[in-house]
């Protein structure tokens, strides 16, 4: 062949490459679906692939620019992708016609990510049972009964601010309150004391920055997970992290030999995954391998101790910057102390302004952007001529609903008055997903709301809180998180009372 033949093939070739690379981009506009103008091989999604923005703020960015649509269609490289916007469709798909969008449409990769086989990935089809059996651990009744170790590690939170004030009064408490949220994780659900707080080398919080330290070789790594699945599922032993695997494998095998061997009953998490080892007959769908069952645990670990400890770690940061809302609540726990004499379950889910402060955190601040789900089936929307055939991306921009001017006046101004009883009824019920809703929605938000509420009171009963030199306002958000995250940390100034 002559350089002229290899020329025209290369050509050809190229054209080849680019008709497939915008094969798919007319999906939208056939449907009558406005969306911007994809980009060839990348679609919408170059910002993300460039990290120059993390995924919430990038779907914030379309939610915002198509106010007057239901949805919007987007592509993330080949792939459509549709934006929900209009909250009574969202309450379709997660609650009134869930059994056609029972997945979030994440692939599980069991050789290459084994401990990602948990609740939050899994399809329908194991999900359903395993959460059946599983969600009698987080039952209210169970959180009382372990509240005493909520309480524990609070006051060991105090003494442990105490110290570290001895040294300087400005803290980094985004590294200070996940500490602390390992601490519970470890107790409530392990049964182990992980010692983050007295130990400054404790495994736990080094595996704990450890998995969410996205370096260069693990935005790689998820970069062909999701451009190039056959690729990822081809290079398994090289993808595969074996570090984080056997730390979490060895720690729950040590763990329940632990409790077989003396028998102890503390009705966590544990006991609730030895019950489902001891009756597998009672989970027929499901083959219950030893790590299927250590990715629950290790799933309640991350979620656990991340979105709760980012969750008072931003409530800290807007506390510093209103004190009107930071007396406020102080005065609230006082007199809740003065009356009660003590903290119990139920005295905590009683303090209103507490509960308001909470909310009005994750409304601004919501851990998890986005929420997923994927027709399993052809589906219409309600009121609209939009058809979607099955296993179609659905999106929805939690954070562009709760910074919703529509929904929220001044959405960038932190007001906990925004949750009154009678104020959080008279909005739809789709307008606040910081736990999602449905089937699906997060089936440790009870636990998350108590860790998350006595890390406050304890901390806000002895210290102030300020801003300092080193507080980074405004906040910038983390561009390589899929969790919401502050790039640089948040410094406060602490002051004991």
């Amino acid at each position: 062949m002559s350089t002229l033949d290899y020329l025209a093939a290369l050509l050809a070739l190229a054209g080849l490459l680019y008709y497939w690379s915008i094969s798919t981009f007319s999906f939208w506009k056939d449907r009558g679906v406005p969306g911007p103008k994809p980009l060839p091989l990348i679609g919408n999604f170059k910002d993300v692939l460039t990290d120059r923005i993390s995924i919430g703020p990038w779907l914030l960015s379309f939610y915002t620019g198509y106010q007057n649509e239901p949805m919007v269609g987007i592509f993330i490289r080949r792939q459509p992708v549709l934006v929900l916007r209009d909250l009574d469709l969202i309450r379709d798909i997660f609650i009134r016609d869930f059994s056609k969008f029972p997945d979030r449409g994440i692939q599980v990769f069991e050789k290459a990510d084994p401990l990602f086989q948990h609740l939050f990935n899994l399809d329908h089809s194991k999900w359903r049972p395993l959460r059946n059996k599983l969600s009698p651990a987080f039952t209210s009744g169970k959180l009382k009964d372990m509240f005493y170790l909520l309480l524990n590690r609070g006051d060991h939170l105090q003494e442990y601010v105490d110290k570290l004030i001895a040294k300087s009064d400005s803290i980094e408490v985004r590294d200070l309150t996940a500490r602390f949220t390992t601490d519970v994780i470890g107790s409530c659900a392990f049964g182990l004391e992980m010692h983050a707080m007295d130990d400054e080398n404790s495994e736990f919080r080094k595996m704990g920055k450890y998995v969410f330290d996205f370096d260069w070789k693990r935005v790689l790594k998820f970069r062909i997970r999701e451009g190039a699945p056959w690729l990822y599922h081809l290079l398994w032993p090289i993808m595969r992290d074996n570090y984080l695997t056997d730390f979490f494998m060895n720690t729950m095998k040590a763990t329940i030999e632990h409790r077989r061997k003396t028998k102890i009953v503390r009705h966590d998490f544990i006991d609730q995954i030895i019950e489902i080892q001891d009756h597998p007959e009672r989970i027929p769908e499901v083959k219950l391998t030893d790590t299927l069952l250590t990715s629950q645990l290790f799933v309640f670990f991350l979620a656990g101790f991340e979105t709760s400890s980012t969750t008072i770690s931003n409530a800290l940061y807007e506390l510093a910057q209103h004190q009107d809302c930071q007396d406020r609540l102080r005065e609230e726990i006082r007199e809740v102390m003065k009356r009660e004499g003590k903290l119990t379950y139920d005295v905590v889910q009683n303090m209103k302004y507490l509960n308001m402060v909470f909310q009005e955190t994750l409304r601004k601040y919501p851990p998890v952007m986005v929420l997923v789900r994927q027709s399993d089936a052809p589906y219409t929307f309600s009121n609209t001529s939009v058809s979607i055939p099955a296993n179609t991306l659905i999106m929805i921009s939690a954070m562009g609903i709760h910074r919703d001017p529509e929904i929220y006046e001044d959405p960038e101004k932190f007001d906990p008055e925004r949750f009154t009883e009678e104020a959080f009824k008279s909005r739809h019920p789709m307008s606040y997903l910081a736990f999602g809703d449905g089937p699906r929605n997060c089936i440790g938000e009870r636990f998350a709301k108590q860790q998350t509420k006595i890390g406050l009171i304890k901390i806000l009963e002895s210290f102030r809180v300020d801003v300092n030199d080193k507080t980074e306002i405004p906040y910038k958000v983390n561009p390589r998180g899929f969790l919401l995250a502050p790039l640089n940390g948040i410094y406060l100034k602490f002051t004991k009372i």
